[in-house]
């Protein structure tokens, strides 16, 4: 099994092993650096270990700030896409894991983040200490030099200095707090079920990335953390002197007698942002741009369960199968974009998106759309995996509730490509499993069915696409009224020929009898739907691929946004 990963996902497991093998060089390299470096000797001398511990965390911290916007930038993702339209499917295909490589980073940057405040947390102490101590030790000593004017090289000066002064005064102090809470902020507020039930609230506070970066670019400038000059290294060379420092008369001629000096270490966090900060820059006005051209909403339709249909025209607008758009509604958020994926066919004349009613800004959208046709601004499309799936003899499409959006434009595209004998088509069977909680939600992709099954049969085409619909959550009277109608040949739910089966999907099941099927053929699995139910179908996929390179291959493709 983890053969047949690393096969699939060379790619992810290349770039991953990149990442991490980046962030350990780093931090070592760094961490021996200013543990062993002799023009920080005096300042381990007050600090210890816990110096080259928040310098290594510091490094790490912007390399991984570097990455974070990259995953993010849709528009250059789309280019890459576009410029290796050539290469195999599997390295575009992992071009999707976009957003869990921004999770990652994330996750990193806050591990790191905690790492160098803790350090940071033990420097003020020890410096604390070495400032108020009276022992003449060489801590002690070193701590006095700033009454000799600019060569200091602990930076509390005074024996009323908190912790919490340090941190609320000083540019790094105040920074490094305000960073850290938009951090924390970030990534609590980006969880599942917030982006999934509150997406205003993690779409706005994701925004404080802005604060983020300036306070990155801003935190090292005071340059608080000190090391020896060159020129005072060349004259006074620590392992030689240091005891003088501790045990000197007044009178001194030797050549150790003379202070050390100390400079500041520079702000370097902006060297590593800069390049990425400005690609997001044209990210944004690209995207800007790409809002301010007209669309015209042409067709506005309400299907039951609170499910809004927008048919719309954009000049030089161009589709693939699976792809989706951000949509913006000025008069209820100038602000906020939200994504939906494309319903309608690349052959069609316009394309168009359904709008589930959930959470506040598609239920004002709805409601907004029932009144009147506000003005909407549009910005893609952008690729994800779903328009491979013409690359394959075999399709098995699973849609979960809401997901089953990108097989709509999938399905008709394919009725379109067979009406015009397209050569491009290699697809020969699909097979489409679609779940859903309750009946409500099946009506407007049921009117897309009815006239595909219709369409087919007529064509002689019957047998090309075989579907189930699973009811999973249902209750008695829809179960007493398939009772009465067991024996009618359109289905009691649906009014399609095919049944709808009541329960979840015996998986294992499904793919043994596709596999039995296509004893030879490649066969994608197209999955949008919960995470739960893509781990059970790429087990499956890995269960039933077999190793014989001339029989049966699963290859499992996830929406991802």
């Amino acid at each position: 099994t983890m053969g047949n990963w690393l096969v699939n996902h060379w790619f992810s497991a290349a770039v991953l092993a990149a990442w991490l093998g980046i962030n350990i060089f780093l931090f070592t390299y760094y961490f021996l650096f200013f543990d062993r470096d002799e023009r920080y000797f005096y300042t381990r001398a007050i600090l210890g270990s816990a110096l080259a511990w928040a310098r290594a965390s510091a490094k790490c911290l912007n390399f991984n700030s570097m990455l974070i916007l990259l995953p993010v930038c849709r528009n250059l993702l789309s280019f890459l896409r576009g410029t290796c339209s050539c290469c195999r499917r599997t390295l575009r295909k992992q071009l999707d894991h976009n957003l869990t490589f921004h999770k990652l980073v994330a996750y990193a940057l806050a591990l790191l983040t905690a790492v160098h405040t803790i350090a940071h947390l033990f420097n003020l102490e020890r410096y604390n200490q070495s400032q108020q101590a009276t022992d003449g030790s060489l801590p002690a000593v070193l701590s006095k030099m700033h009454l000799q004017g600019s060569k200091w090289l602990n930076p509390i000066h005074s024996n009323q200095t908190t912790v919490e002064y340090v941190a609320f005064t000083t540019i790094p102090g105040l920074t490094g707090v305000i960073i850290t809470l938009a951090l924390i902020l970030m990534v609590t507020s980006s969880t599942e079920f917030i982006r999934r039930n509150y997406f205003e609230l993690f779409w706005y506070t994701h925004h404080l990335f802005l604060v983020y970066f300036a306070g990155l670019v801003i935190h090292g400038i005071a340059g608080l953390v000190r090391g020896q000059t060159e020129q005072s290294m060349a004259e006074v060379p620590p392992y030689q002197c240091a005891e003088y420092l501790t045990q000197r008369d007044q009178n001194c001629t030797h050549s150790c007698c003379k202070d050390p000096e100390f400079g500041s270490i520079p702000a370097e966090s902006w060297k590593w942002v800069l390049a990425p900060i400005i690609l997001y820059v044209f990210e944004r006005i690209l995207r800007v741009w790409r809002a301010q051209q007209k669309v015209v909403v042409t067709k506005v339709a309400m299907h039951p369960a609170r499910v809004l249909e927008l048919q719309m025209q954009k000049k030089g607008f161009s589709m693939e199968v699976g792809q989706y758009i951000f949509v913006n509604c000025p008069s209820i958020s100038p602000l906020e974009w939200h994504p939906f994926t494309l319903t309608s066919a690349p052959e069609e004349d316009f394309f168009s998106i359904h709008i589930r009613a959930a959470g506040d800004w598609t239920e004002r959208l709805i409601d907004t759309f029932q009144l009147e046709t506000p003005r909407i601004e549009v910005d893609g499309p952008f690729g994800t995996a779903s328009e491979d799936v013409f690359q394959y003899e075999v399709a098995m499409l699973v849609g979960a509730g809401i997901g089953v959006t990108p097989f709509a434009s999938i399905l008709k595209s394919i009725w379109y490509k067979f009406q015009q004998a397209d050569q491009t088509l290699k697809t020969k069977k699909i097979y489409f499993y679609w779940l859903c909680r309750d009946t409500g939600a099946f009506a407007w992709f049921n009117d897309l069915l009815a006239s595909l099954e219709q369409k087919m049969a007529e064509s002689g085409k019957a047998d090309f696409l075989t579907y189930r619909l699973f009811l999973t959550g249902w209750d008695t009277s829809i179960a007493n009224n398939v009772a009465l109608h067991f024996d009618a040949d359109t289905d009691t739910v649906t009014g399609l020929r095919h049944k709808t089966i009541f329960g979840r999907p015996m998986w294992n099941m499904e793919f043994a009898a596709v596999a039995a099927a296509h004893p030879r053929s490649v066969v994608g699995v197209f999955l949008c739907g919960p995470q739960a139910l893509a781990k059970s179908l790429q087990k499956s996929c890995h269960q039933h691929s077999s190793l014989d390179p001339r029989k049966v291959k699963f290859y499992f493709n996830k929406e991802n946004f």
